[in-house]
């Protein structure tokens, strides 16, 4: 008998309950918002998967009982764990009274980096505003070596500290040190940063270690006995679950997880690439400079408006090899001349090994300047001069131990001239670098077993930290130039790893790298397919005179944006909201859905609420607000205007639970309403404030001019198992069948399966469409970088309605559906626009006004304008296409194409 393989999914209770808890309509914590206190106060406003993680912790403290006093924090390297630390220390602050925080963690790097972060307001990177301030109130972070026993109002206590330090302390008694009875004197939070290092008893390991996690333990439970417990509070990006005794320990206590695949695939990281090659030390060390030059280069020829210096780290398995490597580098750049560089740039060219996009069109670029090349080896010596050069190794290895701490961590820093760093493979907890962009490895004596990949691997996830760089004088911290296909910008956004061309090496590192789940693969050349119309097609009528059909769009003047209602807000003197009372103490009954609620006038509302609400609000200040409300003379005008918020005569009605009465409304439960609110009327601002929007009015394109030939790259990764489960691997596919209009099809696995759905209700369609049935796939690389590609999107128009009767939001900006079913009979040409959505969630939602707009154009036939010789023209739109046919949009499909007539004119 066979023995079937058990699966070894592990589940997080935590994890779990907090998930379905969201999903429920009638729990209270459905209805939580992440106080607007946190994110006033913090430096950076919460990223989704930073308030996911403080609304799970939020729910372990108010729905599980007894709340549990350990939780882990699984997230990745990179993800903005310390901002989210900073977050819960106002959080548990504020919500129950804990003053005394402290932080700890394996190495001094780390906590440097965190005493920046938490306690020294003079460094670029610390986390909270100069001034913190939760209900009117000023709060001060002091850091102290010890606890005081007498505490001061207002006042949260940081003690950072190594878990050295803190074991020595707790077990070796010394003066002015802490031992175990402060930590029982006052409630105490521990944030245990790189918390898989405090589980080596757990694992069994070496004894020496057993004291961290023993005293971390004394520590958490020295207040059992009292009502305000320790907490302890654990965050990690490497821990082994697959490790049974670790798994154990942490199961029920994980109450937050954001891997790094999803993290990258969010785009909040640099994408990552190798570079393979058999090249020696000496020259990867001339191609990543020639590399990292051009893309700086590159940057400012887009437009980036920032400082933009990118970082090469050197990565040796010895000391002794990376300050050899670093007097070879030197070397090579004082050496450097413009003939030599010509004759490399040259001979690289010429290399069957030579594989790289990245570094021939870093060749191709110096060829082209080849007359300015003198200038530019000048430029090149003097940014990657000897002093511009950082070797960070002392005798053990370690870097940031040693005094170059304040130039590492802040390389990103304009007055920071390094551009090189040599270490060993120690890119480890602490180096926060964001512009880092090349890693190289040095080959001599370096390693190729599992233990030297899996370092690797991890080196590579902890450098792809996303550089949020300004283009255009704007700024993202998520990238931007995420079309793999084809856009050249992708170097600006993009890691490399420079490592050897050797089989069973690589074999082992591309093992190592899909162990961690990160994405990854090499940079090769991926010259572009050419994607071609079908010849057959060419000779059809429906190419030679047919059309594809878009709406107009007009120019809107800034005198239209006269008044609130012009940027889609409904905006009344009776507001009506609901109070968020899902964290209060009120009396619920058994069954929480079945609650009842009422809506009571707030008497004490009035107009100083909008005005401290803006004063909270940074979009509202006056220089800004008038970027999207050009007419607007004065904040007062906002604030009082008849045609703008008109705070005078507004009354504030508030759905509370039905034992409310209005003296339980508190000012700050008015104040948080009405931020909540223009919070809201801040995204229809934004998105309102477009120059150019739909019309009713339909422009036929000759389908000949803007069907073309086109060419298109495939992304190619060898670590995308994240991607391939969300049906997101683009791939190439021969289409031979006519009723498809090119020669190949560059999709993903969803948009081949519409593909193949169309397909089988092509014989039934060509019964009753017997002139034309072809459907056309609207990829925008077909005129990137043509403005061709503008007229080819639609745009929203008409008057939308949501099931209370109000007029809905305007989405001005224009979409390209990616196909369209195009049909003909004798009597009319029928115009079917589809759009597959593969994504889920709050991305889905988000993209819902496009289907708006789809479905629009089919319940509204009679709008739709055309020239006066088109009037045998019908439009419609499809529900998205998800996978599986979930939405069923092939059935609607079926009862779309059963109508045979064109609708009547609406005069």
């Amino acid at each position: 008998m066979v023995k079937k393989k058990v699966s070894n999914i592990r589940h997080f209770p935590l994890v779990e309950q907090a998930e379905l808890a969201e999903k429920d309509l009638f729990n209270a914590h459905q209805g939580y918002i992440i106080p607007e206190y946190i994110n006033f106060n913090l430096s950076h406003t919460l990223r989704h998967y930073q308030d996911e993680a403080l609304r799970n912790y939020h729910y372990t403290k108010t729905q599980i009982n007894p709340s549990p006093q350990h939780v882990l924090f699984n997230m990745a390297t990179g993800s903005g764990k310390t901002d989210l630390m900073a977050g819960l220390i106002l959080y548990l602050y504020q919500e129950y009274d804990y003053s005394n925080f402290l932080f700890t963690v394996n190495t001094n790097s780390v906590l440097m980096k965190t005493k920046d972060n938490l306690v020294n307001q003079n460094s670029d990177k610390y986390l909270y505003q100069d001034k913190i301030e939760i209900d009117g109130k000023q709060i001060s972070i002091i850091e102290v070596e010890r606890f005081p026993r007498i505490q001061q109002e207002n006042t949260i206590y940081i003690k950072l500290a190594s878990v050295q330090k803190v074991s020595d302390d707790l077990f070796v008694v010394k003066e002015n040190t802490m031992g175990l009875a402060d930590y029982e004197r006052q409630p105490v939070v521990i944030l245990a940063d790189e918390a898989h290092h405090y589980s080596a008893s757990t694992k069994t390991e070496k004894e020496s270690e057993n004291t961290w996690e023993s005293a971390i333990n004394k520590i958490l439970n020295a207040r059992n006995e009292q009502e305000q417990k320790n907490l302890l509070l654990e965050f990690t990006a490497t821990v082994d679950f697959d490790k049974e005794a670790i798994y154990n320990k942490y199961r029920d206590k994980v109450v937050y997880r954001y891997p790094l695949n999803q993290f990258m695939s969010d785009g909040y990281s640099k994408k990552v690439k190798r570079i393979e090659t058999s090249a020696s030390d000496e020259d990867k060390m001339l191609n990543v400079v020639l590399l990292s030059q051009f893309r700086k280069y590159f940057a400012y020829s887009e437009g980036v408006t920032s400082t933009f210096k990118p970082i090469i780290l050197f990565k040796s398995p010895k000391v002794s090899v990376s300050l050899e490597a670093n007097e070879s580098f030197n070397r090579i750049i004082e050496n450097l001349n413009t003939k030599d560089l010509l004759t490399f740039i040259r001979r690289q060219k010429l290399m069957d090994s030579n594989k790289s996009s990245a570094l021939s069109s870093a060749y191709d670029f110096y060829l082209e300047k080849e007359l300015e090349l003198g200038k530019i080896v000048q430029e090149i010596k003097r940014d990657f001069d000897a002093r511009n050069v950082l070797n960070a190794n002392d005798t053990s290895g370690n870097m940031l131990e040693k005094g170059q701490y304040q130039a590492l961590n802040t390389l990103e820093n304009p007055n920071n001239l390094y551009r090189v760093v040599f270490a060993v493979a120690k890119l480890t907890e602490g180096w926060d670098v964001l512009n880092l962009y090349d890693i190289v490895r040095i080959e001599k004596e370096a390693g190729t077993n599992k233990t030297a990949t899996m370092a690797e691997a991890q080196l590579i996830g902890r450098g792809a930290r996303y550089y949020p760089f300004e283009i255009q004088a704007q700024k993202s911290y998520q990238r931007r130039f995420d079309n793999e296909a084809s856009n050249k910008q992708l170097i600006l956004e993009t890691l490399h790893y420079h490592t050897m061309n050797e089989p069973q090496y690589l074999k082992q590192l591309v093992g190592s790298l899909k162990q961690m789940d990160l994405p990854t693969g090499e940079d090769k050349k991926n010259p572009p397919i050419e994607i071609k119309v079908k010849s057959s097609f060419k000779k059809t009528e429906a190419y030679k005179k047919g059309k594809i059909y878009y709406n107009e769009v007009v120019s809107v003047e800034d005198d239209w944006f006269d008044s609130i209602d012009k940027y889609g807000i409904t905006h009344q003197t009776s507001i009506s909201r609901s109070l968020n009372y899902g964290s209060r103490e009120v009396s619920y009954q058994s069954n929480v859905g079945k609650s009842e609620t009422k809506s009571i006038s707030v008497d004490k509302f009035d107009s100083r609420y909008i005005q401290k609400a803006i004063q909270r609000l940074e979009f509202y200040k006056f220089d800004n607000l008038k970027k999207y409300i050009p007419l607007l003379s004065s904040i007062k005008e906002f604030i009082y205007g008849r045609k703008w918020l008109n705070a005078d005569e507004l009354h504030l009605f508030l759905t509370v639970p039905k034992e409310y009465h209005s003296i339980d409304i508190t000012p700050d439960d008015i104040l948080n309403v009405i931020i909540e609110l223009l919070k809201e009327y801040e995204v229809k601002f934004k998105s309102g404030y477009i120059k150019q929007r739909g019309t009713n009015k339909f422009i036929g394109y000759p389908i000949k001019e803007y069907l073309t030939n086109y060419n298109k790259r495939v992304p190619e990764y060898d670590t995308m198992n994240l991607f391939n489960e969300t049906m997101q691997k683009i791939e190439v596919y021969e289409i031979e069948d006519d009723f498809f209009v090119y020669e190949k099809a560059i999709v993903n696995k969803l948009e081949y399966e519409l593909i193949e759905r169309v397909k089988s209700y092509v014989t039934d369609l060509k019964e009753k469409y017997h002139k034309a049935v072809y459907l056309l796939r609207m990829d925008e690389n077909m005129h990137r970088e043509s403005a061709k590609s503008e007229k080819l999107k639609l745009h929203q128009y008409g008057s939308r309605m949501n099931r209370s009767g109000e007029v809905t939001e305007t989405h001005l900006q224009g979409f390209q559906p990616d196909f369209i079913l195009f049909l003909e009979d004798s009597e009319f040409y029928f115009q079917i626009f589809i759009e597959p959505k593969g994504m889920s969630g709050d991305r889905f939602i988000s993209e819902l006004w496009k289907q708006d707009l789809l479905l629009y154009m089919t319940d509204n036939q009679g709008e739709m304008e055309f020239e006066a010789n088109e009037e045998n023209v019908r439009i419609s739109g499809l529900k998205f296409y998800t996978r599986g046919d979930g939405q069923n949009t092939m059935e609607q499909l079926a009862d779309i194409v059963e109508m045979r007539k064109p609708v009547e004119k609406i005069f």
